[in-house]
Order: C-alpha cells, then structure tokens, then sequence
C-alpha cells in the first residue's frame, strides 16, 4: 500500500511539472524586471558615461525632452475617459504622457544618480496612485494597456534600485491591482494590437505584484493572440484564430484581416490597416519576449521569436520604401511603424544570430529612437546593441 502511494505521488509531481507552461510564471521573480534588466540598466549606464554611441545621443535626446522635465506636474484625474483616438480625451494624453514620464526620469534617475530624477518619478506615480478610480468610454482597455505598460516599468526600476524612501509604493500597487489590472486581464476581441497592448500590461504588473496566477493568464492570452496576429506558411491556407472571436470561415477571417485575403509569412492582421497600428502589435510582442527572457523563459527561441521576426522584417521592407505588389492590401500601404524594432532586432540578430537585413537598416535609419508617445520609449538607449 505505502509503495503504491509512493508510486501515485510520483506520477503527481511528474504530471505537475510536466504541465507547468514553459512559459509560465517563474518561481522567483526578477527585480528590475519589466522589458529591462539590471544587467541592461548597468550596461547602458556604462556607455553612457564613456560617451558611446548609440547611447549617449540616446540618452541625450532622452533628458531633452518633455518627459524628462524636472518642472513638469502630474495631471491625474479620477476618471479617464477615452473614446476611439481619444476623442473625447478627458485625461488620456494626460495619463499615458505622465507614465512615460515616470518610467524617463527612472531611466534618468539610474544613469545619472541624480536623485531629483527618483523623486520625481515618485511623485509622477503618487499623484496618480492617490486619484485614479477608472477607465471609461470604448477606448478603456487599450489607454488602460498603453499606461500600464510604462507604469510598472518606472515601479521596477525605482522600488529595486532607489535607495530612499517611496512611502506610497504599497497604494501604487494597489493602483494596478484594483484599476488596472481588471480593466486588462480579460483580453479584447478588437484588433489585435489591443489584446497585445493589454496582455504587455498585464505581465508587466502581475511582475512588479509578484502575482504568478495573472502572470499565467496574461501570458496565455498573450501566447494565442501572437500566434493569431502575425502569419507564418507553417499555420496553414489561413491565419490562426483567437477562440472567442468565432473566425470560423474564410470569410470572416479574410474580413477581419483587413480585406486581405493572400496570407505570407510576416504578414500582420493589421498590415492592410496601416503599418502604425502594426507597429503597436510588434513593439508589445516584444516588449513581453524580453520582461519573459528576463524572468527566465525564453519565448524568443518559440514561435513567439518566429513570428516576430519575419514580423519585423516584413514590415521594414515597405517601411523603408519597397512598393508594395498589388496582392498587398491593393498595392497601397500606410506607413509609419515607429521606433519599434530595437527591442527585437537585439533579442534576435544580436543574441540568436539571425539575419535580419531590413529590419537592421530600419534599425540605424530610426536611431537613436524616441518615444510614440503611447507606450514606446528611449529603446535605442534600453536595448540597442546591449549584450546584456
């Protein structure tokens, strides 16, 4: 009887860690840990100070800019409604440009270990922490993605790394935990830049909360979404779906992917929409490969990195001026991709070796990146050729 049982707790703990995701939540947290390391900070901060390029014009147009302001004020308010592009805007701009600027003087604070950089981050993050109830109007998931997603970056790196006092970083995390995580954890049957923007947020914040159940969940949905948004000949004559959108003809896929109906490998469902939107989907996707290599799990030697490559390398074609055939969203593309290839372009051609020749001169065109403004910063500064 005693060997049976022993034999059943066996095949138990087997089974468990056999059914553990590969890329599940990791046992022990890393801290700073949301889309950039110690070890990236550390590198960064090194090259910087010797007055190396690309760092050092990166960080100068970094501490140039508006969000880098020791002047600027908070503007939080306890509702911030958003409609589609904003409009109505109550607060929207407001917020998302607050959190970036948050996470700009975290960025400054570590480089420069001028501590009016950390206070001032903690009084971005405070102000908000002490107001913000919700988020309202159709717009509410994407500006609760876009501003959770830098919100957690600046938490990480002042909680982690700044030695002096952050009174209020419990009613920060409660922040997250009460405002935006809900608003975010279930996912968006929109396009899929939404769930992507969401899905950054919610790893980011179940990260900086140490919580490993909305870590899981968020980056289940995160798995299916990139594999539904970006396409590779192995998926098959169509697209993956997202389960709950109910794609279940050719139809409505073709429809949904923006009236286009020959798929290749890279295409995005929002390639025909416009490349900017893309870029949305692309920067998220790799936003949460790095915060996941960082917590341990490497999503970009999957189909993740797969996806994201040719993802990137599709796009800079055109984006760097090849005309686009006419099976291609009718010969006609919108560009504007933003400064959203450095994050991935590292992971994948600097560390896994790849080839990626498009997506390289797209690179050093764009450098040294800024911000999109939504939730996209300083990358050139953060990642740019950085071993780390």
């Amino acid at each position: 009887m005693r060997r049976t049982a022993l034999l059943a707790a066996a095949a138990a703990l087997v089974a468990g860690v056999l059914a553990r995701p590969a890329d599940g939540a990791p046992a022990t947290f890393v801290h700073p840990g949301v889309a950039v390391s110690k070890g990236q900070l550390d590198f960064t901060r090194s090259k910087v100070i010797a007055g190396a390029q690309p760092w050092k014009g990166a960080f100068d147009r970094m501490t140039a800019s508006k969000y880098a302001d020791l002047n600027r004020t908070p503007k939080p308010r306890a509702v911030v409604e958003c409609g589609s592009y904003s409009n109505p805007n109550h607060g929207c701009t407001d917020e998302r440009e607050d959190a970036i600027a948050a996470y700009t003087q975290a960025l400054a604070w570590y480089i420069t270990r001028d501590e009016r950089h950390a206070r001032k981050a903690i009084e971005l993050m405070d102000a908000w922490s002490a107001v913000i109830k919700d988020h309202t109007n159709s717009n509410a998931p994407l500006q609760t993605g876009w501003a959770g997603s830098s919100w957690p970056r600046a938490a990480e790196i002042i909680k982690y790394t700044y030695t002096g006092n952050w009174a209020n970083s419990g009613r920060f995390a409660t922040m997250l935990r009460n405002v935006y995580l809900p608003e975010i954890i279930n996912g968006s049957n929109s396009n899929g830049n939404w769930e992507l923007s969401m899905m950054e947020a919610a790893v980011g914040i179940s990260v900086f909360l140490e919580d490993k159940a909305s870590y899981d969940k968020a980056m289940a949905k995160f798995r299916t979404r990139t594999a539904a948004y970006v396409y590779l000949s192995s998926d098959g004559d169509l697209p993956r779906t997202v389960p709950s959108q109910h794609l279940d003809t050719r139809d409505k896929i073709v429809k949904y992917w923006q009236g286009q109906g020959t798929f290749v490998t890279g295409l995005t469902q929002e390639t025909c929409r416009d490349l900017t939107h893309t870029g949305y989907g692309i920067s998220a996707i790799s936003h949460v490969a790095e915060t996941s290599r960082i917590q341990g799990q490497d999503l970009y030697g999957t189909d993740v990195g797969e996806r994201l490559r040719h993802a990137l390398g599709f796009q800079a074609k055109y984006e760097l001026g090849t005309a686009a055939p006419g099976w291609l969203c009718g010969g006609s593309l919108k560009l504007g991709l933003g400064p959203v290839t450095e994050v991935g372009h590292n992971a994948l051609a600097n560390r896994l070796g790849h080839v990626m020749a498009n997506t390289e001169t797209l690179n050093q065109r764009n450098r040294p990146s800024g911000s999109n403004n939504l939730f996209v910063a300083w990358e050139t500064l953060t990642h740019g050729d950085n071993p780390s």
